[in-house]
């Protein structure tokens, strides 16, 4: 069944309860993130004071239009609390994210933020990273070629990612993202560490002990998961 609105708005409720008076936030990119910002902007409107950091120029469009107030990495020391989706979540809470093309800048403020707290409905949950679809890797465009091939030869099937239109999408810095499908991964770690090596890759989208909580709404209640 596909996630519905109302499934996320519950879990973007459940997670505005970590939220408190001039914190400072980070505010992620994708459809549940969208719903903690929208139900953020609600506070906000009945008297709550934030600064959000958002992790993608769309991101920031729906926080200005709902009213808060937003600001940089540039201007802050650090954030209280980053609030972002994921495309899959382990059991040990590693985290698949980038179908939104966000991964750098949502890994940026992820890690400036004290506590990094994810948004899933109960799909997103698996065994193993690589169970739902591949691996989102941002990457130089000059460098696509070889990084193609260093791919491959890691067990990987590389996908240049298209928009719409069918021409090279491109992330908000710039950068095309392969998506490469290594089938479910036994050694997140160790892959990532692999592909990193590779002279070109900007990042993955392997979120490895990063998510410090995870709220999951399941149909008749949120379970909250916190890493071991």
């Amino acid at each position: 069944m596909a996630t519905q609105p109302a499934d996320l708005d519950r879990i973007a409720a459940a997670a505005l309860g970590l939220v408190g008076a001039d914190m400072l936030l980070g505010l992620g990119t994708g459809r549940a993130a969208e719903a903690f910002i929208r139900g953020l902007g609600e506070r906000v409107r009945q008297g709550l004071r934030v600064r959000g950091v958002p992790t993608s120029r769309r991101s920031e469009a729906l926080a200005r239009s709902v009213g808060i107030e937003v600001t940089s990495l540039d201007e802050v020391d650090g954030l209280d609390v980053a609030f972002d989706g994921a495309d899959e979540v382990t059991p040990h809470l590693d985290l698949t994210k980038g179908l939104g093309g966000a991964l750098l800048r949502e890994r940026v403020v992820a890690n400036a933020a004290e506590t990094f707290v994810v948004l899933v409905t109960p799909e997103k949950l698996v065994e193993k990273l690589n169970s739902r679809g591949p691996i989102p890797i941002e990457i130089v465009a000059f460098a696509r070629a070889p990084i193609v091939r260093g791919l491959a030869a890691l067990g990987g099937r590389p996908t240049l990612r298209v928009d719409q239109a069918g021409t090279t999408y491109f992330t908000d810095n710039g950068n095309p993202i392969v998506d490469t499908d290594f089938g479910p991964i036994s050694d997140p770690a160790g892959l990532d560490s692999a592909i990193r090596k590779i002279p070109g890759v900007v990042d993955t989208g392997m979120f490895l002990s990063m998510a410090d909580v995870v709220f999951v709404g399941d149909a008749d209640r949120i379970r909250e998961l916190r890493r071991r």
